[in-house]
């Protein structure tokens, strides 16, 4: 391959002869190539090619079919394949239809060019991080995700789309299917790294509470307020803040995060002035936030702020594929902390708890074995070593 054609290619969608101009000198001035297309007809022929485009950046208000309309039809045919839109009549409503649909990023015209080359750089750069790749990746770590089932490949190539934007992510999934580890995950993808991931658990939390824990307090806000004290927001700045089970959030939480949202505004309890942060909100809940939404339970603005990329996390019930490899995985975690040597595990064993249904998922998995290894006799987990029956 020469030198030429390993450079990422872009394909340019934009009605306006100029406007195509201009993108195309800026582009290639920074060590890209560029094919062009004046409308989706034209895109749509020129993913035909033999040499698909690295990237799509598109217009989004465009005669005929229209920007989103197009990158529907990319998706349904070419579903890993980034797309960034552009657009003078930017709204929200736009930007999370975008983003629910697949978009990698949204840029506002007139463009700030600068802007536009980060975005490019960063969308290259997570094209490069998907598929395979994001198993491995995704499999380092103290809590690491495991598994290479089709339903967790998708998990991982969403978590690669999302990570690097700061799109708010919402992870949905039952309890014990490893939310917590999703949200770090994206974290871990995102340029916000080596800041920090602070977790708040709100079902945990009283609501009384709630409020001094996630904006802070000055002193003497309350009884027992003896020193002022940051809150996560605040601990946070510049990093990301994990919020689970938000869904079980008062209504009155609800308001005050909804306008940190909107704004990186909030007040500390008992102070006078406006605290300011840059932090990228990853939420998770078990509950079901649309028919809360419709209960009138949840605010549907909120949910809409929420719910900008959602990432759906199988039940292990629907992975069995990846129980031998899980259960390879968490021996050897366990017998770390148990101070064991890890065992081996017969064949008989791992099909039962392939074939076992798992209604508390992967963190009933990891408690079962727990149990077996703890009260294993010799170097070896046998069937009736484990107590399925209590499942």
């Amino acid at each position: 391959m020469t030198e030429t054609s390993e450079k990422p290619l872009i394909l340019v969608v934009e009605d306006q002869a100029n406007h195509r101009k201009v993108l195309k000198g800026f582009l290639e001035s920074k060590g890209w190539r560029t094919a062009l297309a004046k409308d989706a007809g034209e895109a749509l022929k020129a993913l035909k090619k033999k040499e698909k485009p690295t990237v799509v950046l598109t217009d989004l208000k465009m005669p005929g079919t229209d920007g989103i309309e197009l990158l529907r039809q990319l998706k349904g045919s070419f579903a890993s394949l980034p797309v960034i839109l552009m657009t003078a009549y930017g709204t929200v409503e736009s930007a999370v239809e975008a983003m629910k649909l697949g978009a990698s990023d949204f840029l506002a015209k007139p463009l700030d060019f600068e802007e536009l080359e980060r975005v490019v750089k960063k969308t290259l750069d997570s094209a490069t991080r998907e598929g395979d790749e994001w198993v491995s990746e995704c499999g380092e770590g103290e809590h690491p995700l495991i598994g290479t089932s089709a339903v967790m490949k998708a998990v991982y190539t969403l978590i690669a789309k999302a990570g690097p934007s700061d799109a708010s992510v919402l992870v949905l999934g039952e309890t014990g299917t490893g939310k917590e580890l999703v949200a770090a995950a994206v974290h871990a993808a995102s340029a916000r790294r080596e800041k920090p991931f602070i977790k708040v658990h709100c079902g945990a939390i009283p609501e009384d509470l709630l409020e001094a824990e996630l904006f802070g307090y000055e002193k003497g806000a309350f009884t027992g307020a003896v020193r002022e004290k940051p809150g996560k927001f605040e601990l946070a700045d510049g990093g990301t803040v994990f919020l689970d089970e938000v869904g079980d959030m008062s209504a009155a939480m609800q308001v005050k995060l909804l306008r940190v949202l909107q704004s990186g505004e909030f007040d500390r309890v008992g102070g006078t002035g406006t605290l300011k942060v840059d932090v990228r909100v990853v939420s998770a809940t078990n509950v079901d936030l649309e028919k809360a939404v419709a209960d009138k339970r949840f605010r549907e603005d909120l949910f809409y702020r929420l719910n900008i990329v959602p990432i759906s996390l199988p039940p292990l019930r629907d992975r069995c594929d990846d129980i031998p490899e899980l259960v390879n995985f968490l021996l050897q975690r366990l017998a770390a902390k148990n101070g064991k040597a890890v065992p081996s595990i017969e064949s008989a064993a791992v099909e039962a708890l392939t074939n076992a249904p798992w209604p508390g998922n992967v963190r009933q998995l990891e408690n079962l074995l727990e149990r077996a290894l703890v009260l294993l006799d010799g170097d070896t987990v046998r069937r009736e070593d484990l107590p399925l029956k209590t499942l």
